[in-house]
């Protein structure tokens, strides 16, 4: 079982790497050639990176921006836009240099203002954004290049929040861009990543284009995870929204298509089979199913009700019902922050093993419950969404609750789960979504852990005493200290019920034999890749 595999993050990605060829340095690339067609998780529906958290446009946002700092493969935060930085003895100010030559698309020069306006329009809205702009006292541009961050109080987190890659990953993007408010979305996709975003090709849900950036200056260091040298050996890429798994898996065997993300996972024994198809564990570590109530409207607005859940998932049986593989499962994991990473625990955990019909029943009475419609936003476009969502609404239905699984693709999920309406209005009570080890693995980074009520993602859990948890665990220095803070949090985080684990898993990447340098970076990168 990948439990037993993968017992940290380092570790995980040393075993799957043993498996790929480590990519050459950046000095000696090839030059760059051909095409790279790619299937996603998702087909790519909007491009602006702060405003939604959906993986697509994450995805979208490693093609055409860069980032101050980037995570290596052993999730340490290492300097990327970021030339130098020093920090005062007191850990209170941080002064950051970025390189010489960074350009946006447009010609123009990346700026110190840039990255600030780029770090306050992420800030507010990204969880690791707020919680370090609220111990900010002072972000200032001090000229073209610099820029320095104050603290207020005590943040032992700073370079590996502004490394942030997930869900609102910080992205450094024009000032004139990052200054479009940050509940307004923007479509202007400058950047000065390693791809250029061809917005005339550019069809919503079906496909989206990038080219190689010429002017593009990677570092000179090899790539690791997601930091060091982004040398692009491609000039184009074009990501296809092919929603059929079976259609997908066709086109890779006839070599229409060249990488796929995530097969369904009942191709991948025929994809196997191909001598022209390789797979490869692209997310070592592995994924877990979120399953996220809406705090804010009955019957989950009540602790109870949300209690209730946790009886009516089995972990084991969800992974059954999308076809995992059981060397590739983690039958039973009740660990928020993953199971098989260092910060693994099980504090407060109950549920989730078995069903218990009769438990959630009476949690649901406590609660109040009366039959009302719960409304289940089920993305079908997506098999692992679809396949669990199903199984789960049976089981609450077992339980009596009056089940209405809605169907929809997962961008108009996105879209949906931002109502806040009563269900009678057009609101929802339940949806699945899929979040890696990078969504998950600390009290700061986990999106749908944190509890900030109206600020909060979709969802919106409130509580103050699971707030001032998490602000204690990143503002504690002392390693012992920090874990036994760790626990507690893990324990409130069962209380809460901010959203509920379904599974663990792991699901292999697909790609023609004619591909070189995909590395496991958990994020499907394109930097590297060349294509005989």
């Amino acid at each position: 079982m990948i439990r037993r595999s993968f017992t940290t993050f380092a570790a995980a990605v040393a075993l799957a790497v043993s498996g790929i060829a480590s990519p050459a340095p950046a000095q000696q690339a090839p030059a760059p050639s051909g095409t790279l067609r790619v299937v996603l998780v998702n087909p790519l529906a909007s491009v602006d990176p702060v405003i939604s958290t959906a993986a697509f446009v994450r995805n979208h946002g490693f093609f055409v921006y860069d980032q101050l700092f980037g995570l290596d493969s052993r999730g340490e935060a290492r300097p990327q836009m970021v030339e130098r930085h020093e920090v005062s003895a007191d850990g209170m100010t941080y002064r950051f240099t970025l390189r010489e030559g960074l350009a946006f698309h447009d010609g123009q020069p990346v700026r110190a203002a840039d990255a600030v306006a780029s770090i306050r329009r992420w800030g507010q809205r990204d969880i690791a954004g707020r919680a370090l702009l609220a111990a900010t006292a002072a972000l200032e541009v001090v000229d073209d290049r610099t820029f320095t961050l104050r603290l207020s109080r005590p943040f032992g987190l700073v370079t590996e929040a502004l490394a942030r890659s997930t869900a609102s990953a910080l992205f450094v993007m024009p000032e004139r861009i990052a200054n479009t408010p940050a509940n307004v979305a923007f479509t202007d996709a400058t950047g000065s990543g390693p791809f250029i975003f061809r917005a005339q090709e550019f069809l919503p849900g079906e496909r989206a284009v990038y080219v190689r950036n010429p002017a593009y200056r990677p570092r000179p260091e090899p790539a690791d995870g997601l930091a060091g040298g982004k040398v692009v050996q491609v000039e184009r890429v074009e990501w296809l929204g092919i929603s059929d798994p079976a259609t997908a898996a066709a086109a890779l065997q006839s070599g229409e298509i060249d990488f796929i993300e995530q097969p369904s996972p009942d191709v991948l024994p025929t994809l196997a089979r191909n001598r022209n198809i390789r797979t490869f564990a692209l997310n070592p570590v592995g994924s877990v199913v979120w399953l996220r109530p809406n705090h804010a409207v009955p019957p989950f607005n009540d602790p109870r009700a949300r209690r209730a859940l946790l009886y009516l998932v089995n972990q084991h049986e969800n992974l059954q019902a999308i076809g995992i593989a059981p060397s590739e499962q983690v039958p039973y994991c009740p660990a928020y922050f993953l199971c098989g990473t260092p910060l693994e625990s099980a504090a407060g955990a109950e549920g989730l093993r078995e069903i218990n019909v009769e438990r959630a029943r009476a949690l649901l009475r406590e609660a109040g419950y009366n039959g009302q419609r719960v409304v289940f936003l089920n993305a079908t476009d997506t098999p692992i969404n679809n396949a669990v969502t199903l199984t789960m609404a049976e089981n609450m239905r077992r339980a009596g609750l009056n089940m209405d699984v809605v169907a929809m693709d997962w961008a108009t999920l996105t879209q949906r789960r931002n109502r806040r309406e009563p269900v009678e209005q057009g609101g929802w009570n339940l949806f699945v979504t899929i979040a890696n080890v990078l969504d998950a693995q600390n009290p700061l980074v986990n999106l749908y852990l944190g509890a900030p009520c109206e600020t909060a993602p979709a969802g919106w859990p409130c509580d103050a005493e699971l707030e001032r948890l998490r602000a204690s665990w990143w503002e504690e220095s002392d390693p012992a200290k920090r874990r036994e803070i760790l626990e507690r949090v893990h324990a409130r985080a069962y209380e809460v019920l901010p959203y509920i684990n379904g599974g663990q898993f792991r699901v292999l990447a697909a790609y023609r034999a004619n591909v070189e340098g995909l590395r496991p970076t958990t994020i499907p990168v394109f930097w590297g890749v060349s294509k005989r």
